[in-house]
């Protein structure tokens, strides 16, 4: 879990020296970004289908060796074009990863108790990646260069795949097959949104209602569908997955915000930036398997509520950040958003687990990451575009100020969900 996530994150801060070495124009550099997270988001779904069907074991210990080989392909590519690919395959093989960790998880720990303890781990390992990327990314560069950035990853999947043969047990198969006609037109679907709202192309918004359009008829008619209905009809799981798209919509869009006004108009280089930002890092990776434990004695509803009330006051105080106000206004936004999402994130991920048959862990935990994923890949782009370029000052605050009152209102409707539909 830490891997993939690392892997959002770490290599943005060496993008100047990949485009530098490889000759490669801003849209290419971007794609580095893009070709993972859209690809991983598209696929999430599916590759929590591919478990169920196949046993999580097998897939994970599947996906690590994929995204083993992806990262010594991104290590060793000689030019953009290559790199962009192997950041593809690195992509799939993060999505038959991450919801095969939830997965295994839960069929490990079945006992509510237990396992929300042990979500509060996995949550809490998974927001450690995120002020890691940064410090990493900006001492690896500094000292071995943007390919090392890659090399880390090779023998961690092989560490890892060691001790997935030693400690995590075996699971045959289902019997299921896997619905690959609802895989493809998810894939199609959410790569549409996803990359519509990255790039703004309306087209991509007529492609996505088609693929949706087409996903419905086919599960519709499947034996075994990818996303069965009764999964839907639990309310709590409906709930707490849209609850999990507004945490990292308004979480994931307003870190790259935070991140551009510290460098773009407080003036902090990058890597001074990274450091500034662990007010809000270390709540959000110390919380959570605190928040597991509590989730398992109090059940989620309580600390969702609480974690969505904590974020959406610290996002009202973006109205009071000015071109000038300095880094002591700016840190309580953050530093509050961190302790909201580190109460949020095991909380939210045990509900939507929780609220779906045992055996469906696989889809289950491939929707709620679908949801987080995706949503925060939409949050960077809205509220990226919302805020605009920090060069013109006066006008990127403005739009803060916007991204604090539509963060707020999020949350409060999210609040509302929570305790409509959460046990």
């Amino acid at each position: 879990m830490f891997l993939v996530q690392l892997d959002v994150t770490v290599v943005n801060i060496a993008l100047p020296a990949i485009g530098g070495q490889l000759h490669a124009a801003l849209s290419s550099l971007q794609w580095i970004i893009d070709a993972y997270t859209v690809v991983l988001a598209s696929l999430l779904l599916s590759g929590g289908a591919i478990g169920d069907a196949f046993g999580h074991r097998r897939v994970v210990m599947s996906g690590f060796a994929a995204f083993g080989v992806a990262s010594a392909g991104c290590a060793l590519a000689p030019s953009i074009d290559l790199l962009i690919g192997f950041r593809v395959l690195q992509g799939i093989g993060a999505a038959l990863l991450l919801p095969g960790t939830l997965a295994v998880i839960t069929r490990t720990f079945p006992e509510r108790r237990e396992q929300a303890r042990a979500l509060g781990v996995w949550a809490g390992v998974s927001a450690l990646a995120l002020p890691a990327g940064p410090l990493l990314g900006g001492l690896l560069v500094g000292l071995a260069g943007w390919r090392s950035l890659f090399w880390i990853n090779p023998p961690l999947v092989a560490l890892a795949i060691l001790a997935c043969l030693r400690v995590v047990p075996r699971s045959g198969r289902t019997g299921r097959r896997v619905d690959l006609g609802g895989a493809l037109t998810a894939a199609v679907a959410l790569a549409a949104v996803v990359f519509g709202v990255i790039e703004r192309m309306p087209a991509a918004a007529a492609v996505a209602v088609v693929a949706v359009a087409a996903f419905a008829v086919v599960e519709r008619r499947a034996t075994d569908p990818m996303l069965p209905p009764e999964l839907l009809r639990s309310r709590q799981f409906v709930g707490a997955n849209l609850v999990a798209g507004a945490m990292n919509f308004v979480g994931q869009g307003t870190i790259l915000v935070l991140t551009l006004y510290l460098q773009g108009v407080l003036g902090h280089a990058p890597l001074a930036a990274a450091v500034l930002m662990l007010p809000g890092f270390l709540p959000l990776a110390v919380l959570a398997p605190v928040t597991g434990r509590l989730t398992g004695r109090f059940g989620p509803r309580p600390l969702m509520i609480a974690g969505l009330a904590a974020g959406a006051v610290s996002m009202l105080n973006l109205l009071r950040v000015g071109p000038g106000t300095g880094y002591g206004t700016f840190v309580p936004t953050w530093a509050g958003l961190g302790l909201g999402m580190g109460l949020l994130t095991a909380a939210v991920v045990a509900a939507a687990v929780g609220g779906v048959p045992g055996e469906r862990a696989g889809v289950a935990s491939g929707v709620n990451n679908t949801a987080r994923q995706a949503s925060g890949s939409i949050g960077v782009a809205v509220l990226g575009t919302i805020v605009g370029e920090p060069v013109r000052h006066d006008a990127f605050v403005a739009g803060m100020h916007t991204v604090g009152v539509l963060g707020a209102a999020l949350w409060v409707v999210a609040i509302a969900i929570t305790a409509g539909t959460v046990r």
